[in-house]
This record gives C-alpha cells, structure tokens and sequence, in this order.
C-alpha cells in the first residue's frame, strides 16, 4: 500500500540518512532532535539523548557553545576548523564543526560535525605547512651547496672552451649553458629562503588580485576568459602587495596550463567568511581567517596521484614545469599567517586562501 510522506517525516528521513551527526538544541541549549550519526558521536541511543542538556554530554568550556552563542549573538552561521570535542561516551578530535540558526522566529539552532572531512582538511593544512618549511630548508641548502660550486664549473667550462676546437667546444658550451640553468633554478628558489622580517601594510586585497589578472592577460593568459565575484564591503588585508599579487599570479597561471584549447574560464572570487577559524600548530593558539580569496577554473582538475603532494616543491604534470609555482604560493601564504585549501574534480579545480584581516578593519572597494 503506497502512502505519502509529510515534510516533516521527509525532512527527518533525509537527515536520518546523513552520515554525519546533526543535532538541534532549544534557546535552553536542550536537545531536541538527532540523527543516527549524532547517537553514534556520542554513543548513546535518542531515549537518553533527547530532552538532555547539551551541557551534560560536553565540558561547559567546549568551543562548540561559544559558536552556540555567536549564532544567537549575530544570526548567521558559522563554523570552525579544530575542535576537539573530549566527551566520556565517543566525541572526536580535529573536528569541523558548524552551527545554524533554525530560523528568525524560534532560538533553535543546528550543529553538524563533520569529523572526515575536518581531518582531511587539517591533514591537508600540515601537509601544506610543512611544504612550506621544507622548501625554506631547500632554500637555503641549494644556495650555500649547489650554486657556489657551479661558478667554479662554469669557469672550467669557458677556459676549456678556448683550448679546444670543433664537437668539443660545443660539449663545453653545453656545460655552461646547463649551468647557468641550474643557477638559474637556484636563483628562483631564494625567494622560499626563511626571512626575519616580511614588509606588511594594510592593503585592497582587490587591487592585488586586479593586478595579478592584468598581468596574465597580456601574457599566459591571453586565451582564457576571466571573471570576478567581488565583494565590495570586504576588510583590507595586511600583507605584502608584491608577495601576495605573486601568489595569485601563480595560482592563476596554474589554472590557465590546465586548458589544452580554447573555452577556458578563470573565475576569481572574494568573500568575508565570518566565524572561520583555525587552530594553529605551535601553541598558537586559534587564529580567525574571515578572508577568502577563490580562483576556480573549469579545467580537468587536479591529476588524483599528485593531489596530496600538490604543494611540494619540484611536483608538476608539466613537461617544461618545475614545480616550484604552487610551492611558493605555501610558503608565501603561510608566511602572512592564512591557510589555503584546494578542492578538484573532473569539472575544474579551486583553490581557496584564507586571510587574516587587517587589524585597521577598514572597509575596501571593487
């Protein structure tokens, strides 16, 4: 006998299914509702669950009510990277954890854990991070062990180059041609070199990203269509106007080698993503990154066996690459205090920087 299902029993159904937990608490931040994956997280059934304080389940100092808090404060979503939720019956650490209002007329509010792709996404971020350190190693190893000895080689060469005559002075100059490449690699590696001191100032993040397209539109490129989705009222950043147009340069140009033809888009975003936050790796405590900046392309995507190591040095797919463009871009982005994300499918790859804002607070325009 076929029969139909209310909203309600559909809403429910649909959120039964999911396979993350979902939980919602009153304006008493008493449960009201769970799904299956919510019983699992806290590994009790919804008799016990339902109608219980949230303060019973989890320490009363717990990230999770202070994102509770900012929701009824402000009335918009919000989530954190991070958390670790520490509870005597299941919990989890590393987590990604969001929370919404129900609606305008009731305090009811929802929070979703999202517990793989949280630690994918912190994996992710120390995998980068440590990119990025091991190329400032790399850095400062190629310039003190590889370029010093190759000036001695390419004196060699050239005293050589005059004694000799025919198949041999062309052998000579091949080595001082290859050298000069390989000093030229190394060249390009100083920019990875750890610094003191890095010359920030408060800046329009979009003048950094219109310069960038500028650049490439006159160059790499020219076949590729570019748009943006600006946000107008966005904050300045702080950071460093020549490092930063550097990083989206090569972010862009990274998207632009992804198209074999014609039909290709770039697409450049920014948005304020409020309540995003992270906690960092040292002791450095949670640090708020409302700044996203998104170049997108409607490319390929990102070949599955270099996804992880996407932002090691000297990895490309690129006959003529040397796979130090997105190396910079970890290290440059790590230095300014942000995270960057990468998400890629057979439709296009999208890479996501998240900034810190600057502390002057003003307000840009496109």
């Amino acid at each position: 006998m076929a029969f139909t299902l209310t909203y309600l029993e559909r809403a429910r159904s649909i959120l039964g299914s999911l396979p993350f937990p979902i939980f919602v608490v009153d304006q008493s931040d008493t449960i009201t509702y769970l799904n299956g994956a919510a019983e699992q997280f806290f590994d009790q059934g919804a008799s016990r669950l339902l109608d219980k304080a949230l303060e019973k389940l989890i320490p009363f100092d717990s990230p999770i009510f202070d994102l509770i808090n900012n929701v009824r404060n402000g009335g918009m979503n919000t989530f954190e990277y991070g958390i670790d939720v520490e509870i005597p019956r299941g919990g989890g650490r590393g987590l990604m954890v969001s929370a919404s209002p129900m609606s305008a007329e009731n305090a009811d509010i929802t929070i979703s854990i999202h517990q793989q792709f949280a630690a994918k996404s912190l994996e992710r971020q120390h995998d980068y991070r440590q990119s990025a350190r091991s190329v400032s190693a790399m850095a400062s190893m190629l310039a003190h062990e590889i370029k010093n000895p190759l000036s001695g080689i390419r004196g060699a060469a050239q005293l050589l180059e005059r004694s000799v005559s025919g198949a041999d002075q062309s052998l000579a100059r091949l080595i001082q041609n290859e050298t000069d490449r390989v000093c030229s690699l190394v060249d390009r590696m100083d920019v990875f070199a750890d610094s003191a001191f890095i010359e920030r100032k408060s800046l329009n993040v979009h003048e950094v990203l219109k310069r960038a397209i500028d650049s490439a539109s006159v160059g790499f490129g020219k076949k590729v269509t570019f748009s943006t989705d600006f946000d107008p009222s966005l904050p300045e950043v702080e950071g460093n106007f020549d490092v930063l147009v550097q990083v989206f340069l090569n972010l862009v140009k990274n998207a632009s080698e992804a198209f074999s033809g014609k039909g290709g888009q770039i697409i450049l975003k920014s948005a304020y993503r409020r309540g995003v936050s992270m906690v960092m790796a040292g002791g450095m405590g949670r640090v708020h990154l409302p700044l996203c900046i998104s170049v997108a392309d409607n490319g390929p995507g990102v070949p599955e066996g270099i996804a992880r190591s996407l932002f090691d040095p000297f990895v490309t797919t690129k006959s003529e690459g040397t796979g130090l463009g997105l190396a910079f871009v970890a290290k440059a982005v790590d230095d300014h205090g942000g995270m960057i994300e990468c998400d890629s499918s057979s439709s296009g790859a999208e890479f996501r920087v998240y900034l810190p804002i600057s502390s002057h607070k003003k307000r840009i325009s496109t």
